[in-house]
């Protein structure tokens, strides 16, 4: 069965805006890139996470996100990760930052990036089980639908190949991308439907339940439930989550 689809010619007017590159999480996609010079982004988005100091080709098919590159971004092709039109092993490294899971099928896309890299490919995802709790509790209609879409990170790694190893890192307290984990310690900020409108998980919900969750979360803090049971949170400088990095290296 296909996976439920975001439409971003539709909901990706904002992400430009909302899902800026935290400069910490750069850090480590960058240093797992090696070496490399010359990189493909693919499922690209809006350019967060491109190195600035290589090569880059982005490979993106949605035009509403191609527009909002900025100026001087990386020069970006109307392609899919299943099918990249590019030849074996013709670029140093490969990327993929929080995009796997609206491929389908993702392994082949996965099987792609490893087949035009001569060296790492990384992933940027997500392990769902590590969200923290109060997510998992008033998110809880929208992880049902999504976690069919993260596969775990062994399925992610077999795909790609070659030498794999997962890396985790923690969310800093004032993350600066839109990622629902990235509002761990922040939850008024759930609040926002511009905040919101830049994360996929929403669309993807029945009519009526975003509404059912952002009130239930409001309520929550609006009577002090969460800080009660979450606000320790608040005191922490990052949050071992969710975030990994997935990097294959040649075999």
């Amino acid at each position: 069965m296909a996976s439920p689809a975001v439409d971003y010619e539709q909901h990706g007017r904002t992400y430009a805006s909302h899902r800026r590159a935290d400069p910490r999480i750069a850090a480590r996609i960058h240093a797992a890139l090696g070496d490399a010079e010359t990189v493909v982004n693919v499922g690209a988005g809006s350019g967060s996470y491109e190195p600035g100091d290589r090569w880059v080709l982005a490979v993106e098919p949605s035009a509403t996100m191609r527009a909002q590159r900025a100026p001087g971004a990386a020069p970006a092709i109307d392609a899919r990760a299943q099918a990249l039109p590019l030849d074996d092993d013709s670029v140093d490294a490969a990327m993929a930052c929080v995009t796997i899971h609206h491929w389908d099928p993702m392994e082949a896309g996965l099987a792609e990036l490893r087949r035009v890299a001569r060296g790492p490919v990384v992933v940027f995802t997500f392990d769902l089980d590590h969200l923290p709790a109060w997510q998992q509790e008033h998110l809880a209609e929208g992880l049902e639908i999504e976690r069919p879409r993260f596969r775990s990170l062994e399925t992610v790694a077999a795909a790609l190949g070659g030498r794999t190893r997962i890396e985790r890192f923690p969310t800093p307290a004032d993350c600066a991308d839109g990622f629902f984990e990235a509002f761990w310690n922040r939850p008024e900020q759930l609040l926002d439907p511009a905040v919101r409108g830049a994360q996929s998980i929403w669309p993807l919900l029945a009519p009526g339940v975003e509404a059912r969750i952002v009130v239930r979360l409001g309520e929550a803090l609006g009577s002090g439930a969460w800080d009660a049971e979450y606000g320790h949170l608040r005191e922490m400088d990052e949050y071992e989550g969710a975030l990994r990095l997935v990097i294959s290296e040649p075999a």
